[in-house]
């Protein structure tokens, strides 16, 4: 108890210290750094290609149809599969009971992704050659990254009104949901119906589970990697696991709160009033008392649904682990073999202009229009100035444009490491101008803090 105490103690203090936006910034330099100094260069790249292997006998669950994946692949594959879990957990909340639950509160912002989607999309066709090959890299510029354009308004407090601070995680989350349809109906490769199958009873199983109000986290979560497994397996991208094993993950009570609470407040009872004068003294418990005191805590557990738990207690792990895990992975580019021209032209500069220029015209344009035609109202206590430096905001695609970047060139050899080291600087650059530019202007609209 006393050991768990200190990590959470620890784990508290340094969130409340370094933001995971820092901790994403400096991960993302460590990897450029790694990446072009001669002497851990040739070590950070050789990392990535490792083989890993968990295996039982003759199966191993980091295998890719016959082929053991590499650290690479386990980290886009798998540690992305947790992640996008993670998102589709928050999804769900949303749609539930959050900023997505209602046709007013969420029509603002999928109507801003809508257009932060389809943009950056004709921007980036626009101004990328008409070449097969770099055109598969169309989506690159669809996604908003939550965790750093989240941060880039954190620096402002208490001047941002609360409406804009929702407007964009809002739209940040229908955006994750935008990226990922786009990843199952674009990036899948040749389908596997064995394995499709047992995806398809996999899901069943935790749909049948929920309707029985199973409501084991481990259960899901099992169930969920064996899912992950099979989609892997079956073509289509193992990342979609993750989204789906969320959605079957359950929101509700095995028997309501209120029955939580009862029994909270008869255990409490039991217990005798304490004076104030004793209120400092130290009163070693009987077994009973000790029993009551469990009955409470397993009470207050069960109050939290499964959904909700999984999504708190994964924040540690996805926001200080695996995206800069990720970042570090797939940030590191070789700038010595590119020149300052791939920021001009093909498929770094489409990224770039799609995040900067698509992200802020679709969002802002498409919320504009809505507003103008009364069918959803601006966000309470905002100036069409501050809502447009939010907009610009909005072109912070780091962690997802990466993801989709390495989905689009990754394994199309020589030429395809090429396009995605152009992709990945068009990403990078694109995601810091949006940043800083978005904060200059956001310093300039926001209204000064009393």
């Amino acid at each position: 108890m006393g050991t768990t105490q200190t990590n959470y103690s620890f784990i508290s203090k340094f969130k409340a210290h370094v933001n995971s936006s820092m901790v994403l910034i400096f991960f993302t330099v460590l990897a450029l750094i790694c990446a072009n100094v001669p002497p851990i260069k040739d070590w950070y790249f050789s990392l990535w290609q490792h083989k890993v292997s968990l295996s039982i006998g003759n199966f191993n669950f980091f295998s890719h149809n016959g082929h053991t994946m590499t650290v690479m692949q386990v980290i886009n594959d798998f540690l992305m599969a947790i992640f996008f879990f993670s998102v589709g957990l928050e999804i769900k909340r949303e749609i539930l009971i959050g900023e997505l639950s209602t046709k007013e509160k969420a029509m603002l912002p999928i109507i801003g992704a809508c257009g932060g989607m389809i943009v950056p999309v004709l921007v980036f066709m626009l101004f990328c050659p008409a070449d097969p090959a770099m055109q598969r890299g169309i989506a690159i510029p669809m996604a908003t990254d939550i965790a750093f354009s989240l941060g880039v308004l954190s620096v402002f407090s208490k001047r941002v009104p609360v409406g804009l601070k929702v407007f964009l995680a809002a739209l940040a989350v229908a955006d994750d949901l935008g990226g990922i349809i786009v990843i199952a109906l674009f990036y899948s490769s040749e389908i596997h119906v064995s394995y499709i199958l047992l995806s398809a009873i996999c899901v069943m199983a935790m749909i049948i589970a929920n309707t029985l109000k199973v409501r084991s986290k481990s259960f899901y979560v099992c169930v969920g990697l064996v899912l992950w497994y099979t989609m892997l397996n079956s073509g289509i991208h193992a990342t979609i696991a993750g989204v789906i094993t969320a959605f079957c993950v359950p929101a509700s009570l095995k028997k309501g709160t209120g029955h939580y609470l009862e029994r909270i407040r008869e255990n409490i009872n039991i217990f005798p009033v304490i004076n104030v004068d004793d209120r400092h003294k130290t009163v070693v418990l009987t077994h009973s008392q000790i029993h009551v005191l469990k009955s409470i805590e397993s009470a207050a557990d069960k109050m939290i649904s499964p959904l909700q738990d999984l999504e708190d207690n994964m924040h540690f792990l996805i926001g200080y682990i695996i995206i800069p895990l990720f970042a570090f992975a797939n940030a590191g580019i070789d700038l010595s073999q590119m020149s300052i021209g791939s920021l001009f032209s093909g498929v770094g500069l489409s990224a770039m202009l799609g995040l900067v220029i698509g992200k802020f015209v679709g969002v802002f344009s498409f919320s504009w229009a809505a507003v103008k035609a009364k069918i959803v109202k601006l966000p309470e206590g905002t100036t069409w100035k501050a809502f447009a430096s939010v907009c610009v905001i909005c072109g912070i695609g780091f962690t997802v444009s990466m993801f989709i970047a390495d989905l689009s060139y990754a394994g199309l050899g020589v030429s395809g490491a090429a396009l995605l080291n152009e992709a990945k600087l068009g990403v990078l650059c694109g995601s810091v101008i949006a940043a800083v530019l978005g904060a200059v202007l956001l310093n300039k609209t926001l209204p000064e803090q009393k």
